[in-house]
């Protein structure tokens, strides 16, 4: 009865301390879990300071793996460059090699039809001295010829051989060197990438956001008409992306969009409604991705790309009707709209 009575004892006391533990969570704010019964206080987020600080430190380190990438790219042309003589050498040792080996083989087809190897042929036949000695002179000079090519033909056979395994061995090279030049460009992307992520965290959309997360309209101001929201994910898209194309923004054309509102502006892709290249395609989903993915700090509504709209309050892209055009149905640019 006792033991029974113990662990009645242990089982209450776990409890009281499970019950303990979410009240502290609930008390700290946190959701309650196994993982954090015991935790404490989540850390503060980092101040702009602290930001700022780390992004000068991650901006050299950047630096630093760009220098190391363009080192790498050097290295690269060198061994690309070594590589091709290589090849060229091979393909001359080849050639030779080709040609001689030919000659080796004529040369030995007809040693053989004439009797070869005592070269019989040459002293039957005749009993005259002058025309055994001119026969035996001729041997002498068929035998001098044959060493003569053998020499040259082992020659040329090292000779190519050691082209081939150098240009074996430049093409292992530069391959190490490709690859190592790959490593290093995706490391100093992802770290750019991590700079420009922590820069634009610095910045949230100015204005009052309501409680559903939506945002309190602004007027347009300055010489572009656009509102101070409008105006920040203008700049710093500009500042995060080449958009050689210009951007449109405030146009006092009434279509029921958000332009004439300052609330808008289009990033172009292309001139005179053009359909854009594969590399202005793929610079526009960019854009889109990083205007989802700020959305909610920079008060974006909703983004209008290739005849598709993704609004802020779904979260998902739907297809649009068709307006007819390239530039009707955003396919050289991508229409941002901030609330």
């Amino acid at each position: 009865m006792a033991v029974a009575s113990s662990a009645v004892g242990n089982v209450v006391r776990a409890v009281v301390a499970v019950l303990v533990a979410a009240l502290v969570a609930v008390t700290a704010g946190l959701p309650m879990t196994a993982g954090n019964a015991s935790a404490g206080r989540a850390a503060p987020k980092p101040s702009v300071k602290q930001l700022k600080k780390e992004l000068a430190a991650l901006s050299k380190e950047s630096d630093r793996l760009i220098e190391e990438y363009y080192n790498s790219r050097r290295a690269q042309q060198q061994a690309e460059k070594t590589e091709k003589s290589a090849r060229e050498r091979l393909a001359a040792a080849q050639e030779v090699y080709d040609r001689e080996s030919l000659q080796l083989r004529t040369l030995a087809v007809a040693q053989y039809i004439g009797g070869e190897p005592n070269q019989i042929a040459l002293f039957t036949g005749s009993q005259n001295p002058d025309v055994l000695l001119s026969r035996l002179a001729l041997s002498r000079h068929l035998i001098d010829v044959q060493d003569a090519r053998l020499r040259g033909y082992a020659k040329v056979r090292d000779e190519r051989r050691k082209a081939e395994q150098e240009a074996a061995a430049r093409a292992e090279e530069l391959g190490a060197a490709v690859a190592d030049l790959e490593g290093r460009k995706k490391k100093a992307e992802k770290l750019i990438e991590k700079i420009k992520d922590r820069i634009d965290k610095l910045y949230t959309a100015p204005g009052v956001r309501r409680p559903d997360g939506t945002w309190v309209p602004q007027l347009p101001d300055g010489s572009e008409n656009i509102t101070p929201r409008m105006r920040l994910v203008k700049t710093l898209i500009k500042e995060r992306f080449v958009v050689p194309f210009g951007i449109g923004c405030y146009r006092t054309i009434q279509d029921g969009g958000e332009h004439p509102l300052g609330r808008a502006c289009d990033f172009m892709l292309s001139h005179g409604g053009a359909m854009p290249s594969a590399a202005e395609v793929k610079r526009g989903y960019e854009i889109a991705d990083w205007a989802i993915k700020n959305s909610r700090r920079l008060g974006i509504m909703y983004i209008i790309y290739r005849q598709r709209i993704w609004h802020a309050r779904t979260g998902t892209w739907r297809t649009m009707s068709n307006r007819g055009g390239t530039t009707a149905n955003h396919f050289d640019h991508p229409h941002i709209s901030v609330y």
